[in-house]
């Protein structure tokens, strides 16, 4: 319904007067009028009533008239929030992220710098923040690079390295480094094929001339550190999500000549509005990651 006939009907129910109500909105009064009639005609009930040349509400004017005040009460105070949100006093953003180990302190200081804006961080294949990102379920996404879409803008941000992770009790837990090629006769335990960082590997693998055969496909990485501390396994994890972990069931070995390097990214949608609290948002990731390897 168009929130302007509910202006006219609140000016007639507060003045009962459609001369004053017209000259209050500055329409003419037969105008106003007309308005009324539409809206009458919409609801199928009429909302005022004449006796003795004054205007009356009627049973289903008052009942529109409980709804109507709540309604631009609720307007108003969404103008309200959201001039907050403009003075950057209060606001929500939602992130989708291929991994929260990749906001690292980001989300403290942000929150130190700017307590009023409320994050809320949620962890998705990257494909999935994509799809998200262009339905307007999120503000914004920090994945792993490449990803190419026409629809999303990209901000690099740095560099993510993976390591070979062992059970301390494994043979290679005191080895400095190991090299890509030693990784072919490792029994591994990895993530499924539908993640991202899966994909790299085997990526990288096959282009260092074979294909890792995993023992076993787990979905998360906590499952995956949980039965390398069992030593039934090895796996390969980021460096930015292994440099949170305090366990000393494993060790974590680089890799030395490893082509495991990939970008991460802030992306959002080219088309959307960005708002004072999602630009703060976005200046500061910028500012704050450096733009190398992790």
């Amino acid at each position: 319904m168009d929130l302007r006939l509910l202006e006219y009907f609140l000016a007639v129910s507060e003045e009962l007067h459609f001369t004053k109500a017209a000259e209050k909105l500055g329409i003419s009064q037969p105008t106003l009028s007309q308005q009324i009639k539409i809206l009458e005609d919409r609801l199928g009930a009429k909302l005022f009533k004449r006796i003795d040349r004054k205007v009356y509400m009627t049973d289903a004017g008052n009942i529109l008239l409980k709804r109507t005040l709540r309604i631009f009460n609720e307007v108003e105070q969404a103008q309200t929030e959201i001039n907050e949100i403009m003075g950057l006093k209060r606001g929500t953003l939602t992130i989708g992220c291929s991994g929260s180990h990749l906001l690292r302190e980001f989300v403290l200081s942000f929150h130190e710098q700017y307590p009023g804006i409320q994050l809320s961080i949620l962890e998705f294949p990257t494909e999935e923040t994509r799809l998200r990102l262009l339905k307007n379920e999120l503000d914004l996404g920090i994945v792993y690079m490449p990803l190419e879409d026409d629809q999303l803008e990209t901000i690099p941000l740095f560099y993510e390295k993976f390591s070979l992770v062992v059970s301390s009790k494994h043979k290679l837990s005191n080895e400095p480094f190991v090299k890509l090629e030693q990784l072919k006769k490792i029994p591994m335990i990895l993530l499924a094929k539908n993640y991202i960082v899966r994909q790299f590997i085997d990526s990288d693998c096959k282009e260092a001339g074979f294909i890792l055969k995993p023992i076993l496909e787990l979905s998360t990485y906590e499952s995956l550190l949980h039965l390398v501390s069992l030593n039934l396994g090895t796996t390969i994890l980021p460096k930015s999500y292994l440099a949170r972990i305090n366990d000393e069931q494993i060790r974590e070995i680089p890799i030395v000549d490893q082509k495991l390097k990939k970008r991460v990214a802030a992306i959002y949608r080219k088309d959307i509005f960005i708002d004072k609290p999602l630009k703060t948002l976005i200046n500061h990731l910028s500012h704050n990651f450096e733009k190398e390897i992790f």
